[in-house]
């Protein structure tokens, strides 16, 4: 760990140029990278997109012949591989950098300290761990994903403040603000994909897309419907929108199949647990193996039930607004099978802070 203050300068710099790259480089990484001599930055560059160029080597040529002796401050350990690109330990090496300062190591084994062990061979000094815990919060998903196979889940809810989420009656637009849904709309343009539940489907009709009001760059992502019986509508008006849309399912019926792929579908048959539902573990699985980084769940009480039940959400962000719904109103959870206390989930905040006139509440499991 570097005792430099200007190490934490210039790493807190290029953590601010990933950020530029949150809504668009899936399925890869966000990375920054600052490159600095005498003092001085002569160069910056980020990731973008999936095939573009890699932020040390937008960098690099930023820098041109100014790279040769600087030091190059990087949000993540740089790739020795081949992939879309060439290795960025190689154009390091030919530009002649002096010192390598990493915030974290790259958690794909095709690199996990290769890429450091690759500069130091070629006589680089290097320093990791500089602001890692903000790096590794920055890449979480990316990160979940190459260590469990797994990508990251994120329960999005929305509740008045007796923790309703619609009238007894179904009425539920709009219990948030426009502040907060402005917020959500944040949340799905960082996320890989949008899990929702066959039932807000056929209540809500919700189109799952992303929409900035800023213009930024924005990668829709994959909206992916858990339809056990397979009953989701080929007129949903998700399947006419950009973006693509995978339905899961333990429903063989072909025809329906086929109705649904017609429509623009893609549709895939799971394992069943033992309720005969869709087995969330392995949907979850499958969307890693399809470099699925991070997931937010826009679901009703069954969904969000289950998922919570089977430990499967990493963090839950609830907007809650300044409001009373009563006792008859419908609840956040479906959880049956919690009789006592000492069978509750326990929950610890992370951070509260208000959006418009809600609250929005960011919570871990215990």
């Amino acid at each position: 760990m570097s005792d430099c203050p200007a190490d934490f300068a210039y790493m807190a710099r290029a953590l601010a140029l990933a950020r530029r790259g949150l809504y668009t480089t899936d399925p890869n990484p966000r990375v920054g990278c600052v490159l600095v001599r005498e003092g001085k930055i002569v160069g910056e560059g980020w990731h973008a997109f999936a095939g573009g160029p890699h932020a040390e080597i937008q960098a690099l040529e930023a820098a041109g012949e100014k790279a040769r002796g600087a030091d190059c401050y990087v949000t993540l350990e740089p790739c020795c591989h081949y992939g879309r690109t060439p290795p960025c330990t190689e154009a390091l090496i030919r530009a002649g950098v002096r010192r390598a300062v990493v915030a974290m190591i790259d958690p794909n084994p095709k690199v996990a300290g290769q890429g450091l062990a690759r500069l130091q061979a070629a006589g680089i000094e290097t320093l990791c761990g500089v602001l890692e815990e903000a790096a590794q919060a920055l890449n979480r998903g990316f990160c979940r994903r190459m260590r469990s196979g797994r990508p990251w889940v994120t329960a999005k809810l929305a509740a008045s403040l007796d923790g309703r989420t619609a009238t007894a009656r179904g009425e539920s637009r709009w219990i948030s603000s426009e502040a907060a849904r402005r917020d959500v709309h944040a949340l799905r343009a960082a996320s890989s994909a949008i899990l929702t539940g066959i039932g807000t489907v056929l209540k809500d009709d919700p189109a799952l897309t992303a929409r900035l009001e800023t213009g930024e760059a924005v990668l829709q992502p994959l909206r992916v419907v858990v339809d056990s019986k397979l009953n989701m509508p080929p007129t949903a008006r998700m399947l006419g929108l950009p973006g693509r849309t995978l339905v899961a399912t333990v429903c063989e019926d072909a025809a329906r199949r086929l109705e649904l792929e017609r429509a623009g579908a893609e549709v895939v048959v799971l394992p069943a647990d033992a309720a005969g539902r869709v087995d969330l573990v392995a949907l979850l699985e499958i969307l890693g193996r399809r470099e699925v980084n991070e997931v937010l769940v826009e679901a009703g009480p069954v969904l969000n039930g289950a998922l919570a039940q089977a430990n499967l959400v990493d963090e839950w962000v609830v907007y809650l607004a300044p409001s009373l719904l009563g006792d008859e109103g419908r609840g956040l959870f479906h959880l049956p099978k919690i009789q006592t206390l000492a069978e509750r989930i326990e929950l610890e905040f992370q951070e509260l802070r208000r959006v418009g006139p809600d609250l929005r509440l960011r919570l871990r499991r215990k």
